[in-house]
């Protein structure tokens, strides 16, 4: 190192000695490393050493010193040299000699602006120009530089001349704005690509809680802008440092340390390193050092940095994965690095300089004996400088008009007239098509590389590809099957369940969410869960969705056969009532009981039992409106039949006014009362079913299942309310009229069976409405209502018609005359006598005897009207009796003779 510092003292003291004498010294050879005259020049930068020593000192313009020498730049240097040398051997360019000078900026913005200087000198100085369009220096285009914040403020200058530049490596998106740089071209992608490339790449192995590790410079900071933009809403940064860039800063130990502490803390896998090789060996020493390992996502500036693959221990850190320029094989290169040396009439300082340091082992990044370029460095890497020195070359052999044997153009031609040829060319070279973009930029893609482990450190091997075009990690079939752990701040969410955010900034932590009804997932990790179809539902949790279940009554379940056994037992009770009735239709009980009202309560429970059916089996619009207009039609004849033997019995025994009496008779009108009820019934069922009916509707009540169920909604619930309050209304005016009377004797009234049938209708309908309405639109309410129905049909058989027939088949004998007519006289007695004391009454409190005596005589009137009327019927059962027993006799007289 001492040797390198006395070389670059000695050269330094040259330069102020020519300055100082004001005598002719060849300043460009001076600053350049490297050159080779020839009849076209191009510019080469290249940071051959990686930093200017006691830059953060400099309080003058003094020389810059530089120190730390760069095998990457060295390697780099030589492959445009060899190039060169190529297309001047092979006579691409007939007639021409391609020239080249290096200039090593040491990384420093400045001091490459310094290189610019003096390379685009005319006669030892820049000349200051209104119009730098007729500016003819000797270099007509410059290659380089590494760094993207070198480019940039190299850049800026040239774009003042419109001087052609070519970067190998710098990969700033700025460089990309054709407004600010318009004369840069590169033949690399833009690091927006890399950014989407190192998302897909996390994407691809579940990395999803990563940290980046960036430099406070160009290329970093736009780097890690674009990764951000990339990365937002896939993958959540932990941490976020940024190191200064420059290698002498003061501080930079500092900033190393707290890169590695952090590193250590963060609970995550993945860490992305967006800086420069040097930087990247000091973090990954301190990992070694901790003990600690990590994934380790390399940027494009040190993927493919050979030294850092034979750092002990390099094993030790983990796996690291990264992305390269495109890389390939120069022809003729290997054999080149054995034994590098200047060809006739050219000049390379740095090939001196790099065996004297690999004679005295002195090189930081090489160790004795393993310093050689063809062990540590990655040839394929600078297959980008091949690249870049043809594409001037086609350039220029467009912009000259070059054939097979020689070139017509001038060669003194303005450098801005090349920029457009050159980025105009499309060429082939190895086999490869390469053209620029818009922009001035390769669109190639990224070979994706990961640092295979060796038995004494790492290998770089090639495992895939990112194509721009399609945006997408290509692993190679080989490596297909590489597993590596995934990287999240919170456990994988299996399907089945969602990501719940918990932190809204860092939105990779969640907690994991089961889905709900009517949603699923059926991938891991998933943002949402995502809606069912149409037609189709699941229950919580799943990872699938199923189509619905449609159900209703059916013929073969349960409940229908128990409502269908029910009925048939009601249809048969009504027809055997019916019979029985018909058959005993001239006894005193049916008589009584009014066979024609009978009748019609018969055929409206027959109706009633009927409707029943009708909820069950597939609903239909025509069935919904029939069930409902059956039922309520045939419940309301059974009720009005019922009313008017109620009121028959109300009006025979409980009005004693006569003009009353007379007045309600006129309402007594049996046949046309039953039709008129039942007609009221009729208008509302019509009402409702012209505005709006009950219909089909299939509906799914929402509680867990993926049942649907076809069911007969009301339509209009009014009207469905108002059909069952009419029958109810009917049915509590029957229980007042029956309860009014109900001290009548029960051998000639039904005022009893007439409470208690009415009393369970009302019951059984209270019942119903809350049980109705709290049941879900399913099969439920139609079985409730049917159930309904059926309760109240057996509440008005079992009540009116089995005690009759019962007595008519097994209790009715002659006996049973004379104490119905002895119950009867006392009945009639206990209301004479009571009206006796209301004539008593009446008498004392002044009211008038002539209105008392008619409501006696009224009674006793009606009274052995009654009697008359019941005595007959009695005669002619006992005569019927008689003439049943006498015929019994006689068969049995015959049968004792014979």
């Amino acid at each position: 190192m001492k040797l390198f510092t006395l070389y670059h003292h000695v050269r330094v003291l040259g330069l102020m000695l020519c300055l100082g004498l004001w005598v002719h010294c060849d300043i460009p050879d001076d600053l350049s490393g490297a050159y080779l005259h020839g009849d076209f020049n191009c510019a080469i930068l290249s940071s051959i050493h990686s930093k200017v020593i006691n830059l953060h000192n400099r309080t003058r313009p003094e020389p810059f010193i530089c120190s730390d020498f760069d095998l990457g730049s060295y390697l780099e240097s030589l492959a445009a040299i060899h190039t060169i040398e190529e297309i001047n051997d092979s006579k691409f360019l007939p007639g021409i000699k391609f020239g080249y000078q290096v200039c090593d900026p040491c990384a420093s913005p400045t001091k490459a602006l310094h290189c610019l200087e003096h390379l685009l000198a005319i006669n030892g100085s820049l000349p200051v120009l209104s119009d730098f369009s007729d500016f003819r220096p000797s270099m007509k285009a410059l290659l380089g530089e590494r760094y993207s914040e070198l480019s940039i403020a190299v850049a800026k200058l040239l774009s003042l001349y419109m001087f052609p530049q070519i970067s190998c490596t710098s990969s700033s998106p700025v460089l990309s704005d054709k407004l600010r740089y318009p004369s840069f071209m590169r033949v690399v992608p833009s690091d927006v690509h890399q950014a989407k490339a190192l998302a897909k790449l996390m994407e691809h192995f579940s990395w999803s809680w990563v940290g980046v590790v960036y430099g406070d410079d160009d290329y970093g900071r736009a780097a890690h802008q674009s990764l951000r933009q990339e990365a937002e809403g896939k993958v959540c940064l932990d941490f976020e440092m940024v190191v200064p860039h420059y290698l002498d800063h003061v501080e930079i130990d500092k900033y190393i340390k707290d890169v590695i502490d952090t590193i250590q803390a963060s609970s995550a896998k993945v860490v992305v390193l967006i800086l420069k090789d040097k930087l990247v060996e000091k973090i990954l020493k301190g990992m070694i050092q901790s003990n600690m390992s990590r994934i380790w996502i390399a940027s494009d500036a040190w993927s493919m940095h050979g030294p850092l693959t034979k750092m002990p221990d390099i094993n030790k850190v983990g796996e690291i994965f990264g992305f390269s320029f495109v890389m390939g094989n120069i022809p003729g290169f290997e054999d080149y690095l054995k034994n590098p040396r200047p060809s006739p009439g050219a000049k390379n300082d740095f090939i001196e300089e790099y065996k004297e340091l690999r004679r005295n082992c002195s090189i930081s990044a090489l160790n004795c004996g393993v310093g050689d370029l063809l062990d540590v460095m990655d040839r394929r890497k600078v297959y980008g400088h091949r690249v870049a020195v043809y594409a001037i070359a086609h350039g220029l052999k467009k912009l000259l008009k070059c054939n097979e044997t020689a070139c017509l153009g001038d060669i003194n031609f303005p450098p801005w007239q090349l920029v457009e040829s050159i980025r105009s060319v499309t060429f082939t070279l190895d086999g490869i098509s390469h053209s620029f973009d818009e922009y001035g930029d390769f669109t190639d893609g990224y070979d994706l590389i990961r640092w295979t482990k060796t038995n004494d450190g790492r290998i770089i091997d090639v495992v895939g590809k990112f194509i721009l075009k399609k945006g997408e990690v290509e692993l190679r079939s080989e490596y297909q099957g590489i597993t590596l752990p995934p990287s999240k701040c919170s456990e994988s969410c299996p399907p089945g369940t969602s990501k719940g955010v918990v932190n809204t900034v860092k939105s990779c932590c969640y907690n994991c969410t089961e889905c709900p009804e009517g949603t699923y997932t059926n991938k891991s990790d998933e943002d949402r869960c995502h809606d069912c179809p149409k037609d189709q539902w699941s229950t919580k949790k799943q990872t699938k969705c199923e189509v619905f279940q449609y159900t209703y009554l059916f013929w073969s379940d349960v409940y229908p056969i128990v409502l269908l056994v029910a009925t048939a037992i009601g249809i048969t009770a009504v027809f055997t009532s019916f019979i029985i009735y018909y058959i005993h239709r001239d006894m005193a009980i049916i008589k009584m009981a009014d066979m024609k009202m009978s009748s019609f309560m018969l055929l409206g429970l027959m109706d009633s039992f009927v409707s029943v059916i009708m909820f069950i089996g597939r609903p239909n619009d025509h069935l919904c409106r029939a069930q409902q207009a059956v039922y309520g039609l045939g419940f309301t004849l059974c009720v009005s039949s019922i009313l008017v033997k109620a009121y028959r019995t109300f009006l025979a025994f409980m009005i004693f006014k006569p003009n009353i009496k007379h007045q309600l008779n006129k309402l007594y009108k049996p046949l046309i009362n039953v039709l008129v009820l039942t007609s009221g019934q009729g208008v509302i069922l019509l009402f409702w079913l012209i505005f709006k009916p009950p219909n089909e509707d299939t509906v799914w009540p929402g509680k867990s299942g993926i049942v649907k169920y076809i069911v007969c909604i009301e339509g209009s619930i009014i009207g469905f309310a108002v059909m069952h309050c009419y029958i109810s209304l009917l049915a509590f005016i029957c229980f007042i009229l029956a309860f009014k009377a109900r001290k009548v004797p029960q051998d000639f009234n039904d005022t009893s069976v007439i409470i208690f049938s009415m009393l369970i209708h009302l019951f059984v309908w209270l019942c119903f409405i809350p049980i109705y309405i709290n049941k879900n639109k399913t099969e439920q309410q139609h079985i409730v209502q049917a159930s309904a129905v059926l309760a109240s049909n057996y509440g008005i058989i079992f009540c009116h018609f089995v005690p009759k027939c019962y007595i008519l088949l097994w209790d009715l004998s002659g006996n049973s005359r004379s104490a119905i007519l002895g119950r009867l006289s006392r009945h009639i007695r206990q209301n004479t006598r009571n009206a006796d004391i209301t004539v008593l009454h009446d008498a004392g409190t002044g009211a008038g005897p002539v209105e008392s005596a008619e409501v006696v005589g009224t009674i006793s009137q009606d009274a052995l009207r009654t009697v008359k009327t019941l005595g007959n019927v009695l005669n002619e059962d006992r005569g019927s009796v008689n003439s049943t027993q006498n015929r019994h006799a006689r068969v049995r007289q015959r049968h004792t003779t014979n």
